[in-house]
């Protein structure tokens, strides 16, 4: 069991695109078996490989009872509203109100090559459209409207001192 530290904000890794996985290799499948054994702990509903330092398009999830993965993913579709709570392992002590929709259905492959369709509502939702943008390089406070970002910077900049 391979439990990896969790990269945080300012990481560049963190703020880079991922590149899409084009083999299934004895690498990516550790990889694999890392997500998943960093994402076992209470309290984390997702984990991308960038936020362990790898520049892959892979993530891990833990919702509801349910873990897995999903490589390569692709949002499908987006419907509905919500706007709670958000939080990120890359920003310890940070949580916002963040605006999101209220169902995601992502599309990726599984370790065999075989394409997989993940989809929910509510924090299913969230984590499938919070993992895809760290893949894309994006942290949730860039989501954030401009006052409460500017707050998410402030914090960031008195507590990493």
């Amino acid at each position: 069991m391979t439990v990896r530290e969790i990269r945080v904000v300012p990481d560049p890794v963190l703020r880079t695109p991922c590149d899409p996985i084009t083999k299934i290799t004895p690498g990516v499948e550790r990889l694999v078996r890392d997500l998943l054994d960093t994402v076992d702990d209470p309290g984390r509903a997702g984990v991308s490989a960038n936020q362990i330092g790898v520049g892959l398009r892979a993530f891990s999830y833990n919702v509801e009872g349910k873990i897995g993965y999903l490589l390569n993913p692709k949002v499908l579709e987006l419907k509905g509203e919500q706007y709670g709570d958000e939080g990120c392992l890359s920003l310890p002590g940070l949580w916002f109100k963040t605006r999101r929709a209220n169902y995601a259905k992502v599309e990726g492959i599984n370790l065999k090559g075989e394409r997989v369709v993940l989809e929910g509502e509510g924090i299913m939702a969230r984590m499938l459209q919070h993992e895809t943008d760290h893949l894309d390089g994006h942290v949730y406070i860039d989501r954030l409207e401009k006052d409460q970002r500017k707050a998410a910077m402030h914090y960031m900049r008195v507590h990493a001192a």
